[in-house]
């Protein structure tokens, strides 16, 4: 296969990524400060596929898509941004330190480190929007991490049982 053609197929998978991170973002059961979504997961996709900079860019694009559709523009969208695109960063310089060659174990250790930073990094961004936009309480922070986690961790196990075969795949067909 060409160069060219390589080049087209990632782009492709790609732009198919970031357009599924803005609708798994958009279609998220949303309830104040607990949310229930799969954004991350085209952004871990193509982090473990191609790298850092696809990572990134996925987790950037595909968030912003997202955040303009569903709130336009504000003073914190760059902030919301943030944690999806530190998440395609991390995942994919995992990935390349280890030739993309990961077994189950390490699939699944560094889903859940990424799940949990993306948790802690929101939690950051909902304190500074609260705080930007005058709807700051300690509950809001403090009274939804418990449950935050919890749903970080059950995303994190089942986004490491299914990305593995899912990248399989994409990796056979590139």
């Amino acid at each position: 296969m060409s160069k060219n053609a390589k080049n087209t197929k990632k782009l492709t998978i790609n732009a198919m990524m970031a357009a599924m991170c803005a609708v798994l973002g958009y279609l998220a059961l949303d309830m104040g400060s607990l949310k229930i979504t799969f954004e991350s997961l085209p952004v871990l996709i193509s982090a473990f596929l191609f790298g850092p900079l696809d990572g990134m860019i996925v987790g950037g694009l595909g968030t912003l898509v997202y955040q303009l559709l569903k709130y336009g523009v504000s003073a914190t969208t760059v902030l919301w941004m943030l944690p999806y695109i530190i998440c395609g960063l991390i995942v994919g310089l995992y990935a390349k330190k280890h030739s993309f060659d990961l077994s189950k174990g390490q699939y699944m250790m560094i889903i859940i480190v990424n799940e949990l930073l993306i948790t802690a990094l929101n939690t950051g961004v909902i304190y500074a929007d609260s705080k930007i936009y005058g709807y700051y309480s300690a509950a809001l922070i403090v009274g939804s991490l418990l449950p935050r986690i919890a749903i970080c961790v059950g995303k994190a196990i089942a986004f490491g049982l299914v990305i593995p075969g899912l990248v399989k795949a994409l990796k056979h067909q590139l």
